[in-house]
């Protein structure tokens, strides 16, 4: 019996790297060369390091935190991520600048919103009139306390009754904890949830290792979803509420 849903953000909910249009046409750079402009902009304070050599600093430390996310299921806060970065350019900011540095990275995407997903709001809405709900986001750039705000902007923040977020629960997907979190705070078995994602990996292969039930969202993008193991998949939120009917008993 299904009793409640959890939800993926990105790609899921709202579509990864939407804004970048927006930025383009507000004549600014991409995220990626913004975030580099950045640092380059507070280090140039006080030294005469090149953008040249701080992007190479920056190409290194995302290596390195890519290496860890998928083989640790960790994701660094964005404080860490930039410390290792500015160690490795011998760098040292006061307190005030690395705050309002990280806060530059963090907040990045509350500038420049990404798109939500057509259909989305009205499927939220409808679907927590029978099912509790959820979130369980991995956060890359954008922090908890960002991804609430874009879903509390958008007026379906108050819908969720947990969040699981990977800079909070400490790891990512496809850990157990990230989803243990999501079920103990609905108070509910793993078998009566179900999760819903764009990646097989995370959002497939995790949940199912735990006795949930997962379904693809393949309304932003469609990774591999002919080779999917997924219960159910969709590339239209219209459909939803069938799939989870059809789930619903089993």
């Amino acid at each position: 019996m299904i009793k409640g849903i959890t939800f993926d953000l990105w790609d899921t909910v709202f579509i990864d790297d939407s804004d970048e249009t927006k930025r383009a046409k507000a004549g600014r750079p991409s995220k990626a060369i913004e975030r580099r402009q950045l640092i380059h902009s507070f280090v140039s304070k006080q030294t005469n390091l090149s953008l040249e050599i701080i992007s190479q600093s920056y190409d290194n430390a995302d290596k390195e935190f890519k290496e860890v996310w998928h083989n640790e299921h960790i994701t660094w806060p964005v404080h860490h991520r930039l410390s290792r970065i500015l160690n490795k350019l011998n760098v040292n900011l006061s307190e005030q600048d690395m705050n309002e540095l990280v806060r530059a990275h963090e907040e990045m995407e509350l500038e420049f919103r990404p798109d939500f997903i057509p259909g989305i709001h009205d499927a939220i809405t409808k679907l927590s009139k029978v099912y509790q709900l959820g979130v369980i986001s991995d956060a890359i750039f954008s922090p908890g306390r960002v991804l609430r705000q874009l879903l509390k902007d958008e007026g379906i923040l108050n819908y969720f009754e947990i969040f699981a977020f990977s800079d909070e629960v400490g790891h990512s997907k496809p850990h157990k904890s990230m989803f243990q979190h999501a079920w103990n705070g609905l108070n509910l078995l793993p078998k009566e949830i179900v999760h819903i994602g764009d990646r097989e990996h995370n959002d497939i292969t995790g949940p199912h290792a735990f006795g949930m039930k997962a379904i693809l969202c393949t309304a932003a993008v469609d990774r591999d979803s002919t080779n999917t193991k997924a219960d159910d998949k969709f590339n239209d939120y219209s459909e939803l509420p069938n799939i989870l009917e059809e789930l619903k008993n089993t």
